[in-house]
């Protein structure tokens, strides 16, 4: 069974599982200029909560700094509690919230934190997230200088009826700027991020969404069907009945559109939400997380992952950034996995993959069988052992991945 308790885990077993698995490091940043209205995500905008001083918020360019010294220390942290047997670092991805709300030099202090605490890979990946507006000027060129390699901007849509109902604050015709200005502060990679089945939204605005991004110099796609969140405005609209609650067969058609035209403009998916122009643009991040690699969260709410062992952050800036500086992993609660646990896992991660889902000896071949004959996977032979397969989602299985893996387990 999986053990869940509060508190911190245990640095033993940090140490004795680090190395099994590459590393990486998730940053995040919890700052928004507005927040969306179907976000969930640990990130507080101007007037919404007390800062971790206990000021009213206001004073955001302290609060950004305060966020940077204590992530900074976190880093630190980390590298006391994994030991001298890291791995060297392959990836480092800054999520939010928005990191490009704050300062770009706060982004390149904790990036450099990192270099200093722990060996990086020489083709290391970094990746910020961004908006196509609130840019700086200047800010991307920064973060380039400073680094950064990989930009994913938040499109979402081109419809400004779609962007209004999910409380986005830029217009639809804003993400190819967005994206020149990247590619010309010299950005090795550019992502742009699309949200599909918003309340409203007609096939054809999805389609000019999905042919307006594959129109821009970007080598990467991603395409989420939206997901309704408690607790969030969206989620009391659709309540209330102020909006319709997407729909899972307009959800399906629209996957479907993404797919057809990212292959039709040479982007192959490589995960079940996204397609790449060519393998050196697969965001190597996300990729160790379906791989069930390891990784480090930095921030308030962040949750890491080393071997068996699970945490998460404390939510609370002010928690978070307190527990820090008396130098303790600032977690709200850990997990322990047995071994049943991480083959669940294994199986719901890694039948995302095109690479494909190695069968392990407890799968029963009359399923695979059936799943296979139904059209929903592959099975692809592999240069491994006499009769060894791969499971891999067919275009029908990836609309119903979930069921595949419920009859999987």
């Amino acid at each position: 069974m999986t053990l869940t308790s509060t508190g911190a885990p245990s640095s033993t077993h940090l140490r004795s599982d680090v190395g099994r698995s590459p590393l990486s490091f998730y940053v995040h940043v919890p700052f928004c200029a507005r927040r969306c209205g179907y976000c969930a995500f640990v990130t507080s905008a101007p007037g919404e909560v007390v800062g971790p001083t206990g000021e009213v918020p206001g004073e955001w360019t302290a609060r950004h700094r305060l966020w940077a010294d204590a992530a900074a220390a976190e880093v630190g942290l980390a590298a006391e509690r994994l030991g001298s047997d890291v791995p060297p670092i392959g990836s480092i991805y800054f999520g939010g919230g928005t990191p490009t709300a704050v300062d770009a030099s706060l982004i390149v202090g904790v990036l450099e934190a990192i270099g200093r605490n722990f060996e990086l890979v020489d083709d290391i990946e970094v990746t910020v997230e961004a908006n196509p507006d609130g840019l700086a000027t200047g800010q991307l060129d920064r973060l380039v200088d400073g680094g950064v390699t990989r930009i994913s901007f938040g499109m979402q849509s081109t419809s400004e009826s779609a962007l209004r109902t999910l409380d986005r604050t830029h217009p639809g015709t804003l993400a190819p700027a967005a994206v020149s200005a990247a590619r010309l502060a010299g950005a090795a990679h550019v992502s742009l991020d699309l949200i599909y089945g918003t309340p409203g939204e007609t096939d054809d605005e999805w389609a000019a969404s999905v042919r307006t991004a594959l129109s821009c110099d970007v080598d990467h796609i991603s395409a989420y069907s939206l997901s309704v969140e408690p607790r969030t405005r969206l989620a009391a609209r659709i309540r209330t009945g102020q909006l319709p609650h997407p729909d899972p067969d307009s959800a399906a058609r629209r996957y479907r559109i993404a797919d057809e035209a990212c292959q039709e403009a040479g982007f192959e998916w490589y995960e079940l939400s996204n397609w790449a122009a060519e393998p050196a643009a697969r965001c190597r991040h996300n990729l160790g997380t379906w791989r069930d690699h390891d990784w480090w969260g930095i921030g308030p709410g962040a949750h890491s992952h080393v071997g068996r062992q699970r945490w998460w952050n404390h939510s609370s800036e002010r928690t978070w950034a307190g527990d820090v500086r008396s130098g303790g992993v600032p977690a709200a609660g850990h997990e322990v996995l047995d071994e049943d646990s991480r083959r669940c896992e294994r199986i719901m991660l890694g039948i995302r993959l095109r690479e494909g889902l190695a069968i392990d000896e407890r799968m029963d071949p009359a399923v695979l069988e059936e799943l296979a004959s139904s059209g929903l996977i592959g099975l692809i032979p592999t240069a491994g052992p006499p009769g060894a397969e791969l499971i891999v989602l067919t275009a029908q299985g990836r609309l119903v991945a979930d069921h595949v893996v419920r009859s999987l387990l």
